[in-house]
């Protein structure tokens, strides 16, 4: 781990797979309307390709859960502190850019604001599902905040922060999935195959408390549909053996395939999904979906108390409805799971159904260009304007 910097530059952090593919995008937009600028930060292999120098891998922080962070504090420690010292230090940055990660990147704005940095929220902390009363302490750190659902400025209104709607990150990513036909042929998968995907996650708390139930239960699915067979997309952030092993172990007809989400969903009749922005990349390539949340059941007794929404689900959120089934917790069996994945392929009208409701989703997700209106914003911040 290293935290020197030679000039002056903007300093990008995120410590989740979603945020390092949004932060690519923002830095490629950046670097398009300006290509002077210079990026480093904390992030994955995605925000490299885009030409960040990464001082830290996101890989080092991506975790989940109160229990599973005291688990990782020393390194998590080791990497705040890196970065307080870059902040304070000679070499500080222009411009500091944070992408989700709340917990991590607030404590970070707040080291900013004492050193005099300007701090650019991109994806605010989800304030309208749980602690509420966190509004005025991002508003006291943080200067511009990019809000990327169109419900969040009001909860800041009245507030000393500039909160613009800048749309979905996910619709400047969105691509229509390549015919499903060809990309099963080119697994050599028949077309009239039921197909089911496995997406686990990113991180390795996921992993930990999902990764077994979910094999458990596409084994009883394929008990149920034999001829059945199962797509796992492969974070790149992951050590591939993490996911390799299990299935392997498992038996199951599985393929294990590059991450391209929408190529992934578009090919299937059927996904078992862990709960993140994943589930909104695959309610806009139209695939009926069964969501699961599974945490330590320490973490899972304290967010029941704090989180104050109908829905985890991001698909669900944004449609403002139950669209696709969620199992939280002990309600996620194997059994349970698979009898809906089993739903899903076979019955036509319920599948169908999902299918019109998933279509309306992107309408409400705005317009692309969000990327874009981010860049806008840091590039006012980097030249010292108040846009």
């Amino acid at each position: 781990m290293t935290c020197e910097m030679e000039k002056k530059t903007a300093l990008i952090v995120t410590g989740e797979a979603s945020g390092d593919i949004h932060g690519a995008h923002l830095i490629e937009e950046s670097l398009r309307l300006d290509p002077d600028l210079r990026f480093i930060g904390v992030g994955g292999k995605k925000m490299a390709e885009a030409g960040c120098e990464i001082i830290i891998s996101s890989d080092e922080l991506a975790v989940v859960g109160l229990v599973e962070v005291i688990s990782h504090f020393p390194q998590i420690k080791r990497a705040f502190n890196c970065l307080r010292d870059l902040l304070h230090g000679p070499s500080r940055p222009d411009l500091l850019v944070l992408i989700d990660f709340p917990d991590f990147n607030l404590r970070l704005a707040k080291e900013a604001k004492k050193a005099g940095i300007p701090v650019l929220y991109y994806v605010s902390p989800q304030v309208w599902a749980w602690r509420r009363g966190r509004v005025k302490k991002i508003a006291a750190v943080v200067d511009k905040l990019a809000a990327i659902f169109p419900f969040e400025p009001e909860f800041y209104k009245g507030l000393p922060i500039d909160v613009r709607y800048v749309g979905h990150p996910l619709l400047d990513e969105f691509k229509q999935p390549m015919s499903r036909d060809s990309y099963l042929a080119g697994l050599g998968i028949a077309p009239d195959t039921s197909v089911v995907g496995l997406f686990p996650g990113s991180r390795r708390s996921e992993l930990k408390f999902n990764l077994e139930t979910i094999i458990q239960a596409a084994q009883k699915l394929q008990e149920s549909l034999p001829q059945v067979q199962f797509l796992v997309p492969m974070a790149s952030n992951l050590d591939p053996r993490l996911l390799r092993d299990p299935f392997e172990a498992s038996a199951l007809p599985v393929h294990l395939v590059d991450n391209r989400i929408y190529d992934v969903a578009g090919a299937c009749d059927a996904v078992l999904s862990v709960s993140g922005t994943v589930t909104l990349q695959t309610a806009l390539a139209g695939t009926p979906m069964a969501i699961i949340y599974k945490m330590s059941p320490v973490t899972y007794a304290i967010g029941k108390r704090l989180v104050k929404v109908d829905h985890i689900g991001l698909a669900n959120i944004v449609a403002g409805k139950s669209v696709v089934r969620e199992f939280i917790q002990q309600d996620a069996s194997p059994e349970a799971l698979s009898q809906e994945l089993h739903r899903l392929i076979t019955d036509q009208d319920y599948s169908d159904a999902i299918r019109r409701e998933l279509s309306l989703i992107q309408e409400k997700m705005g317009d692309s260009g969000c990327s874009e209106r981010v860049a806008r914003m840091a590039l006012e911040m980097v030249r010292g304007g108040n846009g």
